[in-house]
């Protein structure tokens, strides 16, 4: 926990325009995603934007020789769905689209459930859930708390509701690389791990089942899904710990205040 990287103002500022970016690039699909697209559509869409629109560079492209711009994982895919031709959303799909940017040296990391068409109303409650518990773990960020109080906080919140945390896949430092010190789990015990410090940058990503917590990985090495192959769900943004709470830099226009 030592290595840690504590972000300069410039770098704070760096990554806050790349966050704002990749904002923009959700703002693109939300037009998009719909009934009848193919997720590799979603990829190449995604990838144009990024590259010819915000003159940035898709981060996840390349990284760990994985081949494309973002993961979409469909209904019992936890995590690291990959885009394929001919693989199309239909009615009652929930999905993430889960979206790297890199601008001036710095990343930014965040993703998305889209409910595409008519999701059963346990679908939505999942979604939701998984959302509200992102936000409950974000807001107890702040200067002095510990990252044991993150994962307590969202662990919590969405075992109360009858969901699961999976505990195999977290959040994660993030700044100049995707992924930095340190580990951002989705449970565990108030008061543990590391303290929270002024300039530090992660990400907080809970994926949460419908059924219990168990995954496996399929046989491309990539794809997670629920072993018990009931529903998964995953929101994610990435904060900056500011002098007296967080910053979101991944913020999205229709969760702004006003």
């Amino acid at each position: 926990m030592n290595n840690i990287k504590i972000k300069t103002a410039r770098e704070q500022t760096l990554m806050r325009n790349s966050g704002e970016l990749l904002s923009r690039v959700f703002a693109m699909l939300d037009g998009i995603v719909k009934p009848g697209i193919t997720t590799m559509e979603i990829n190449d869409r995604v990838e144009t934007f990024i590259t010819r629109e915000l003159q940035a560079r898709p981060a996840s492209k390349g990284q760990y020789d994985y081949p494309y711009s973002l993961n979409t994982s469909i209904n019992e895919v936890v995590c690291h769905g990959m885009p394929r031709e001919g693989q199309v959303l239909r009615d009652g799909d929930i999905v993430n689209v889960d979206i790297t940017l890199e601008k001036s040296g710095y990343i930014a990391d965040s993703s998305k459930m889209y409910m595409i068409g008519n999701v059963t109303p346990i679908a939505k409650k999942l979604v939701q859930c998984c959302y509200d518990a992102m936000w409950a773990g974000i807001h107890t960020v702040k200067p002095g708390a510990t990252f044991g109080d993150v994962g307590h906080t969202i662990q919590q919140y969405v075992e109360k509701r009858g969901f699961s945390v999976v505990r195999e896949y977290c959040g994660h430092g993030i700044g100049r690389e995707m992924h930095e010190e340190p580990q951002v789990m989705h449970f565990g015990r108030a008061g543990s791990g590391a303290v929270l410090r002024e300039g530090m940058t992660f990400t907080i990503e809970p994926m949460i089942n419908q059924g219990n917590r168990k995954t496996k990985l399929k046989k491309d090495g990539w794809t997670v899904v629920t072993k018990d192959g009931r529903l998964s769900a995953q929101w994610e943004h990435t904060v900056l710990v500011t002098a007296n709470g967080y910053e979101v830099l991944t913020l999205r226009e229709e969760e702004k205040k006003s």
